[in-house]
């Protein structure tokens, strides 16, 4: 067999994958299998596979088969588009032009704040003041224990879920994440090298009983869960299940990461786990997802033996964030302006979940959340389905680079970062008209 041949073989591989039909994290057919289907030899099938391999696009076990590799590059799931003519149901952040004016404001009080102190070096991460405004804003959505000492600043949670896993972990280490989690969190696994493993979840978040078996079985160093609006699913955790959670992890000794970034959008506040982890749990909130992305304002509750520890990563890694950008959200904090926009968001997005509910009659109970974990219909596959919306101009998340193990047949939609109302229902429908047009696509099977 000649030596193309095998790598037309490779070619054939990357083209359903492109196009869906081999998702991120899916096994391939055994070698014999899809010899037979492409009428070639195993052993020419072997090649591509080791190819795959080598380019990255596959992962091969002994005695488990080949995987798909699961996405790690963001910018194929979120799409930050500048683009008017798109339609951006991908990226979650609020909805920006309600909150310009009040964001001008707390930028121009700030400017009036600076002082040779405020835009020098400071130590113990960031000013006390500023450290103040996480305590704060945690509080209000709830966690308690947050003081000025235990509280530390970084630049919005994606930094302080990566200088969390670098600071409780090494490579090769096994972080246990959620079944369906945020393409971030893998992100960083990936680029550190760390093992990721699913915990099993249904209604209300992660399950005891999954949690109790990844524990026993995988030991993990750490587990991070997304209890408020998880994202992908949505699912918001009651405090019961919290409660449960933490005491599985109480008994484990291992450590808790509370990505608690959507804590705001909860009709009324719910405990959070580390409430009842006060010496294991790091809880991670930020005014990203509230107020702008562009603040970079992150905040970690640290157990007080860990401070030191988690405070040299950040002077490493950052020294600190910037005191400017946390002097506009002291500002914005003090007046009271922080809650009344977070507020805002939250009546919006209950607004355009309801309209989503009309428009899209989803499978899944109305949420509070910023987005939807929508099933599509058995005519489609996630992938294929991005590639045609994105022929329409219309920006979705395949559900496909959220699963830590197995396929699943959804996208997700942001519902908050088309700013017009108008816009944001005209998009909606042209969805569904998608997702009503049923295609005859078929494989590409040539080599």
């Amino acid at each position: 067999m000649s030596e193309a041949k095998f790598k037309q073989i490779a070619q054939t591989i990357i083209s359903r994958i492109t196009e869906g039909y081999y998702p991120p994290n899916s096994k391939l057919p055994p070698h014999r299998v899809l010899a037979d289907e492409l009428n070639t030899t195993p052993v020419t099938v072997a090649k591509a596979y080791k190819l795959l391999v080598e380019q990255n696009r596959v992962e091969s076990f002994v005695g488990r088969g080949t995987f798909v590799c699961g996405e790690s590059q963001l910018s194929r799931v979120i799409h930050a588009s500048e683009d008017e003519t798109e339609f951006n149901f991908s990226i979650l952040q609020p909805c920006l032009s309600h909150n310009i004016i009040a964001l001008q404001d707390g930028f121009q009080k700030a400017a009036t704040r600076i002082t040779p102190q405020l835009i020098g070096y400071a130590e113990y991460s960031g000013h006390q003041q500023h450290r103040q405004v996480g305590v704060e804003w945690a509080a209000r959505y709830g966690l308690s224990g947050g003081t000025l000492e235990n509280t530390l600043l970084t630049d919005g949670a994606q930094n302080a879920l990566a200088l969390l896993i670098e600071a409780l972990t090494k490579p090769g280490d096994t972080i246990a994440i959620e079944s369906l989690t945020y393409p971030g969190i893998l992100a960083i696994a990936s680029l550190m090298r760390r093992e990721v493993i699913g915990i099993e979840m249904d209604a209300h978040g992660i399950t005891p009983d999954g949690l109790q078996h990844v524990l026993q079985t995988a030991k993990p160093k750490v587990v991070i869960v997304v209890p408020s609006h998880q994202n992908p699913t949505g699912v918001s955790m009651p405090a019961a299940r919290r409660e449960i959670i933490a005491q599985l992890i109480r008994d484990s000794h291992t450590w808790l990461i509370e990505d608690d970034i959507y804590g705001f959008l909860n009709p009324a506040p719910i405990p959070a786990i580390c409430n009842w982890l006060p010496e294991q749990g790091f809880h991670v909130t930020s005014l990203s997802k509230a107020i702008s992305p562009a603040l970079r304002c992150g905040f970690i509750k640290v157990p007080d033996a860990q401070i030191s520890t988690i405070n040299a990563h950040i002077r490493a890694n950052i020294w600190l964030s910037s005191p400017f950008n946390y002097q506009v959200a002291a500002e914005l904090v003090s007046s009271g302006m922080a809650f009344e926009l977070a507020q805002r968001q939250q009546q919006l997005a209950q607004q355009r979940q309801q309209i989503a509910q009309e428009i899209l009659t989803p499978e899944t109970p109305h949420q509070h959340g910023y987005h939807i974990w929508l099933k599509l219909p058995p005519h489609w596959q996630p992938e294929r389905f991005v590639l045609e919306a994105a022929k329409r101009h219309l920006l979705v998340s395949s559900g496909s680079y959220f699963a830590v193990h197995q396929p699943t047949n959804h996208i997700r939609l942001s519902l908050m970062s088309i700013n017009s109302e108008a816009r944001f229902r005209e998009g909606l429908h042209q969805l569904k008209d998608l997702i009503d047009t049923c295609t005859t696509s078929t494989l590409p099977f040539q080599v």
